[in-house]
């Protein structure tokens, strides 16, 4: 097609217009194009241009280079209005017009009309709208002081779509109240529904109740409820508990309402996680700290340092856990940087001596696996069938590097791994429990014959006399009914003798190394009760972790900053900030390019090219993927 007989159609299509009919026609303005010289029929007032200024005088649309018609009345807009939309809908059920692309003719003709060719495709694709569209949002970021990281968030990009794709004259965006009234409520309601299919898996995998507390800004006391299992953690609740006495009784009534509500025969455990009331650092230890502060806290210190180290020096919250280990890390990778910025300055302290980072060393050696072991736990994913093996093997690593730091045999007696060894053993006691101990004993993986081959002082979990007791206390609890009760320790020896249903060639060659649902799913319909045990145990977390993140979010929502919220509907916002995070990481478009992990780096910096070292050491305590990049020498 040509570009004469393309222009042409979009002539004819404009003559074809409706709103045509409310106008006097004077005189054509101009040989080509859609534009005259016209009188309006309503108010008698001529004008000049084409049918799109017609359209926003008589419908009222602003900002169109043309007063809006007063004389028109609301019942003449809206006939007009429905008319309109008629011949809109008809144009694009006819298809999409073809491009005023430029004719190939001759050389010399061809770069004649170069440039109205170029301007006519400019038009078509409307280059300068879209760039005029892209400066205002650009403005409502930089006037607003809206972090850069939106421009990730799937829903950013998804409203914008929508509004392009359907064609809404004179849409107006909601407003204050709108947002945090009528929207909010709508929002909670369709979360709710999107949620549905996730806790309808809550009766077969089971679910692990969270519950952490908090204050907010204005010290009024809050403990929220969060339920997580293999999908991830679903924000239940905030409950306000500000002139409660949060005793035992407070705690337990709160505890049962939200277990009635998620239904008490789908909860596996609660989780709760009590803040620290003491720590103690030792002498090395506190060396490390007067270091890091001296340069943190003294500005021209911070830029000596900076010049000398491409590392930054880590900072992070003393209520996290393994606090004092990950800066002790990070304070080992900028040894060169400390280094020559003292030579640099000509001041002596610790950092020169040999002596004191061989201690730190030894630290970091030895407390490894230690930080490891929680590291592992500390994230919302399934390993409560694994707590129990990962500590004794944690308890051996931490001796062996002790030992070799020593350099004595393992027969020989440590006065320091002794104190070491009592207090990981006394942590156990207090934290161990015999769920632990059934999920342990429900991992097919510790009845293989490579994984007790693996080590000699090994036992089976049916062979374990401390496992097995608090296994024996589970069946019992669980199973109060006495026919039960014997049944399922029937299937649990059929199971752990490997015999019946289970002496099966596949079955046992491939307890080793298939994932230990699938292994119950496909090995396990013959013991119906530790089938259901399995699938509900091995799907749960041994942390709080996701209750210690939710409340960043709900810091950052209801922060002092923020509009006056009310708890009720911070209540809300919270719900359905947290929940559409969950909903969008168990999405396939999570991993797409533009809005990849889109919500990794939160709410208070704009994206993890320019964070700065607090908030990524924060940021990589929270997502474990990120911690390697970071701290790992």
């Amino acid at each position: 097609m040509t570009s004469q007989g393309a222009s042409d159609n979009v002539d004819n299509a404009s003559e074809e217009a409706p709103l045509w009919n409310y106008v006097t026609k004077l005189e054509k303005s101009g040989a080509k194009g859609g534009t005259w010289k016209f009188k309006f029929n309503i108010c008698n007032e001529d004008r000049q241009g084409s049918y799109s200024r017609i359209r926003a005088h008589l419908l009222g649309i602003k900002n169109q280079g043309i007063a809006i018609c007063k004389k028109a009345t609301r019942s003449q807009k809206s006939d007009m209005q429905k008319l309109e939309d008629e011949f809109e809908k008809k144009k694009n059920e006819s298809g999409s017009r073809a491009l005023p692309l430029p004719c190939e003719n001759n050389e010399t003709n061809a770069s004649k009309k170069r440039k109205s060719a170029d301007s006519a495709i400019v038009r078509s694709f409307g280059v300068e709208v879209r760039n005029q569209l892209d400066q205002e949002i650009a403005r409502m970021f930089y006037s607003g002081g809206v972090p850069f990281n939106l421009a990730r968030n799937p829903h950013y990009h998804r409203s914008y779509q929508f509004a392009a794709e359907n064609k809404i004259d004179g849409y107006v965006p909601p407003g204050y109240n709108k947002l945090r009234t009528t929207l909010l409520q709508k929002e909670r309601n369709n979360v709710e529904i999107l949620l549905v299919p996730f806790k309808s898996t809550w009766k077969e995998r089971g679910v692990t109740i969270v519950s952490d507390g908090w204050s907010d800004p204005t010290r009024k006391p809050l403990i929220n409820f969060i339920a997580t299992s293999g999908s991830g953690p679903i924000f239940l609740k905030a409950v306000n508990c500000f002139g409660e006495v949060k005793d035992r009784f407070f705690i337990s009534g709160l505890m049962k309402e939200v277990i009635n509500e998620v239904g008490h025969q789908n909860v596996v455990q609660i989780i709760t996680d009590n803040a620290a009331n003491c720590k103690a650092a030792g002498e090395i230890i506190e060396n490390a700290l007067a270091v890091k502060h001296f340069i943190m806290n003294h500005n021209m210190r911070l830029a000596i340092f900076s010049k000398f180290s491409p590392l930054k020096l880590l900072a992070v919250a003393d209520t996290r856990f393994a606090s004092i280990i990950v800066m002790l890390k990070r304070l080992k990778l900028v040894k060169r940087g400390l280094e020559a910025m003292v030579i640099t300055t000509f001041v002596k302290a610790k950092i020169l001596s040999d002596d004191w980072w061989e201690q730190v060393s030894y630290i970091i050696d030895f407390t490894r696996p230690i930080y490891e072991m929680i590291r592992f736990c500390d994230t919302d994913k399934p390993c409560l069938h694994l707590v129990y093996e990962m500590w004794d093997s944690m308890i051996e690593k931490v001796k062996s590097e002790i030992y070799k730091k020593e350099k004595r045999p393992l027969i020989e007696v440590s006065s320091f791994y002794t104190v070491v060894h009592e207090i990981l053993v006394d942590r156990w006691t207090k934290n161990n429990t015999p769920l632990h101990c059934l999920a342990h004993s429900l991992n097919p993986r510790f009845y293989s014959d490579e994984w007790l081959s693996e080590d000699s002082t090994r036992l089976g979990p049916h062979r374990d006399p401390d496992v097995s007791s608090e296994r024996m206390k589970c069946f019992r609890r669980l199973f109060p009914s006495i026919d039960d009760h014997l049944k399922v320790m029937d299937e649990y020896a059929l199971f752990s003798m490997r015999t019946g249903p289970f002496e099966d060639l596949t079955c046992i060659s491939v307890m080793f190394t298939m994932e230990p649902k699938k292994w119950w799913a496909n090995f396990g319909a013959q013991t119906p009760f530790l089938q259901t045990l399995a699938f509900k145990l091995l799907g749960q977390p041994s942390s709080s972790s996701c209750a210690e993140r939710n409340w960043s979010t709900y810091s950052f929502i209801h922060s002092l900053r923020r509009n006056k919220l009310n708890p009720s509907r911070a209540q809300d916002l919270v719900f359905i900030h947290n929940n559409l995070r969950f909903l969008s990481r168990n999405s396939d478009q999570y991993e797409e390019a533009k809005t990849k992990m889109w919500d990794v780096g939160g709410d208070d910096f704009d994206s993890m090219e320019d964070m700065g070292y607090l908030e990524f050491a924060s940021l990589s305590l929270d997502e474990p993927e990120l911690e390697n990049g970071l701290i790992d020498d």
